[in-house]
């Protein structure tokens, strides 16, 4: 047993590599393509747009993983039954429990590396990407309305409710153009804090934002009274918002690590704001991994077809096919969840559910009554 798991294990490995390495390939030419455009802006040159494109290769093969599990997969497995390989190990006692079995195992194997790339290298590689691209323009593009952060406090005054907002972000963690906004329970405005720019520290109390270069409004609690106004080179403002959440905040969501895209989710959820899309990027993140393991027991079948039933060719286009159909029905679905507010977690595992199924019934039709 030990030299079938080394040839079907070493045979899918090297299938899935050049798969993915194929894909990648491609993808660099076409992200390269749509970097040159950027070239000779602000100090873009074609090293940039290079490193750019490479920059994007682990989201990429993150997003493509399951697909070239998929097709490597199937590739592999067809191989071995054109050949009659897949035959003689059959005849030599490899049942179909334990076929699966092997290729679940190698399967989870995959998805821990789908895991890793996509918790780590991925995030690091896209906020990279992101620093370089902002570099020539000052700082990252967060929409004209820029980043918003909300904070509910409870004081010795009353409660509390602080509106943030952030303009942009320059290198090193400073935030440019911060306006903070005081409310009361009764939505009055009591004060406004705006600060060129700032950084965020930890303290064993909280965070304590640094801001510079200080313009402070506050209004009276009478009405005819008048405005304090007051200028400040440097303001020290405590809060409960530190480093990592204000990162989430002006950070594409596709750079956000699962735990990061977590903890932001509760915090919007504590503070009453709108938490869906980032609960539902959280489980498609921590569901997709497995989408490895329902690739390769979708592959599976493609060993007990007769050669005679196609070609690898045919069979190698119809896993695209199917990678296709996966990766649409995977987005379509988060886009229904969103639009209909649907459990994030059950949208995000269906499609992974459904291919499971269709693969278990495939599986079980072949072996049964081919």
């Amino acid at each position: 047993m030990k030299t079938i798991r080394k040839l079907l294990y070493r045979d899918v490995l090297w299938s899935v590599f050049f798969v993915a390495l194929a894909f990648l390939s491609l993808f660099f030419f076409i992200d390269f393509l749509d970097e040159l455009a950027r070239v000779g802006r602000r100090g873009y040159t074609l090293g940039h747009a290079g490193l750019a494109a490479a920059l994007a290769m682990p989201g990429r093969l993150y997003e493509l993983g399951p697909i070239a599990v998929l097709i490597g997969t199937i590739y592999a497995m067809a191989r071995l039954a054109q050949s009659s390989e897949f035959t003689i190990l059959r005849t030599a006692g490899l049942g179909p429990t334990r076929a699966l079995t092997l290729l679940l195992v190698l399967g989870l194997f995959l998805g821990a590396l789908t895991f890793c790339v996509g918790e780590y290298l991925a995030p690091w590689s896209e906020q990279r990407a992101a620093d370089l691209k902002a570099r020539p323009r000052g700082g990252p593009n967060l929409g004209r309305a820029g980043a918003w952060l909300k904070e509910h406090r409870v004081t010795a005054e009353g409660s509390r409710n602080y509106s943030i907002n952030v303009e942009t972000s320059a290198a090193g963690g400073k935030l440019q153009g911060i306006r903070i906004f005081e409310h009361d329970d009764e939505g009055r405005l009591l004060s406004r804090i705006e600060a060129e720019t700032g950084v965020v520290s930890s303290s064993r109390n909280g965070s304590v934002w640094h801001l510079e270069g200080v313009q402070s409004t506050r209004w009276p609690a009478q009405a005819d009274a008048a405005l304090a106004e007051q200028t400040l080179a440097a303001l020290d403002w405590p809060t409960t918002l530190d480093a990592s959440l204000v990162n989430a905040a002006i950070s594409p969501i596709g750079s956000m690590s699962t735990a990061n895209l977590w903890r932001y989710s509760r915090h919007l959820t504590d503070q009453e704001q709108t938490s869906q899309r980032y609960e539902l990027q959280f489980w498609k993140r921590a569901f997709y991994p497995f989408a490895c393991i329902v690739m390769v027991a979708l592959a599976l079948p493609f060993a007990y077809l007769h050669a005679r039933a196609g070609g690898i060719s045919l069979k190698v286009f119809g896993g695209i096919m199917l990678g296709i159909s996966f990766v649409l029905l995977n987005n379509v679905v988060g886009h229904l969840g969103l639009l209909r507010s649907w459990t994030p977690w059950m949208a995000a595992a269906v499609p992974s559910l459904v291919y499971l199924g269709l693969s278990l019934a495939a599986f079980g039709w072949l072996v049964r009554y081919r």
